[in-house]
C-alpha cells in the first residue's frame, strides 16, 4: 500500500510557496457548466500592470511558473489560471478549441476587474494567448508566446514536419500514461535530459497517477482541435508589441515554426533563439529565458 507521493509532496509545496509569495487560490464560477482556478494577488495594486502566465500542457500551472514569482511579483499584478482540463478547471460545454479557452479567460479576467493586461504563453498557452490578443486587442498590451506553434498547418504532419507520425502518436506522449511515454516527453522536451533515465520508474508512475490520469479524453480533444483544418492563411494578425521565444533544438514545434510565426505578425513582433534549449526553455534555460522576458516586458515599459 502507498503511503507516500512526491509529487503529490512537491505539489504542496508549490501551493506553500504561490501563497507565500502572496498569492491566493481562486475558482470562479463563469457559469454555464464552467469553472476555473487561479492564482491571484491576495492584494491587487493599482498602480502596478497585470500579467498573465498562461501554461503548456504538463502537470498543472504550479509546476511550470513556480519559478517566475519573485521576480514578476513585486512589478506585476499576477494572474496564473489552470486552462480548462488542468489542475481544477473544468467546464461540461462541448467545445475544445483555443478560442473558447480565451473566452474563458477572458471572462475570468473580468471576474477579477482587470481591464488591460500583458502575458506569457507556453506551447498550448500560447495557442490560447495568441486567440486572446487577435479576439480582445483592447485588452491585451504586449504578446510573450514561448515555442508556441500557432503556424502551424494540419498539412504539416503529413509533411513530415514533426517527430511523431500522426496525432495519435502525439496524443500519447503529451498525455503520457506509462513511464516510458513519460520518458519520450522528457526526452523530446529537454536537449539534455540526464536525468529522465535515471529516475526510477516508481517516482514516474506517481508523477503518472497524480498529475496525468484526469480529463485524458477532454486533453486528447484540445490536441485535435489544435490541428483540425489549420491554415496559417487563416490566422489572424495581432497587432500587438510581441516577442517570439523559441528552444533552437525544440522537437515537439520545431523551430521553423517560430520564424513562420515571426514572418505572420511581421514588424511587431521579435523573435529571439535560444542555443542548447529545447521545447522546455522556460524550464531548461529559465535564467536567459527570463532575461529576456524582463527585458520586453519590464525594460521597455517606460
Amino acid at each position: 500500500m502507498k503511503c507516500f507521493s512526491f509529487t503529490a509532496s512537491r505539489d504542496w509545496s508549490y501551493k506553500y510557496t504561490f501563497s507565500n509569495a502572496g498569492l491566493k487560490s481562486v475558482i470562479t464560477n463563469l457559469g454555464e457548466g464552467t469553472t476555473m482556478h487561479c492564482w491571484i494577488p491576495k492584494t491587487v495594486k493599482p498602480s502596478k500592470p497585470n500579467l498573465l502566465l498562461i501554461h503548456g500542457f504538463g502537470a498543472n500551472a504550479m509546476w511550470q511558473w513556480g519559478n517566475y514569482l519573485r521576480p514578476f511579483i513585486p512589478r506585476f499584478n499576477v494572474y496564473i489560471p489552470d486552462l480548462l482540463f488542468f489542475g481544477e478547471s473544468y467546464t461540461s460545454h462541448l467545445e475544445r478549441t483555443e478560442h473558447f479557452q480565451a473566452q474563458c479567460l477572458k471572462k475570468l479576467m473580468e471576474s477579477f476587474e482587470v481591464q488591460r493586461l500583458s502575458f506569457v504563453g507556453v506551447s498550448y498557452g500560447g495557442f490560447v494567448g495568441y486567440s486572446l490578443a487577435s479576439q480582445y486587442p483592447d485588452t491585451i498590451e504586449k504578446v510573450v508566446l514561448c515555442c508556441s506553434g500557432v503556424c502551424l498547418e494540419e498539412k504539416d504532419m503529413k509533411d513530415g514536419l514533426f517527430k511523431v507520425s500522426d496525432l495519435d502518436e502525439a496524443a500519447s506522449i503529451l498525455l503520457p500514461q506509462t513511464p516510458d511515454k513519460l520518458r519520450t516527453l522528457v526526452k523530446m522536451s529537454f536537449v539534455k535530459p540526464a536525468a529522465a533515465k535515471a529516475v526510477p520508474s516508481y517516482f514516474l508512475r506517481d508523477f503518472i497517477e497524480v498529475m496525468c490520469t484526469h480529463y485524458i479524453e477532454e486533453k486528447r480533444d484540445l490536441i485535435q482541435n489544435i490541428l483540425k483544418d489549420r491554415q496559417c492563411s487563416n490566422l489572424p494578425r495581432i497587432t500587438q508589441p510581441t516577442l517570439i521565444v523559441w528552444g533552437e533544438e525544440d522537437q515537439v514545434f520545431p523551430l521553423e515554426l517560430g520564424y513562420r510565426l515571426k514572418r505572420h505578425i511581421g514588424d511587431n513582433a521579435e523573435l529571439v533563439v535560444i542555443k542548447n534549449a529545447g521545447h522546455a526553455v522556460n524550464l531548461e534555460k529559465s535564467k536567459e529565458f527570463l532575461k529576456y522576458l524582463k527585458a520586453f516586458l519590464i525594460d521597455n515599459n517606460a
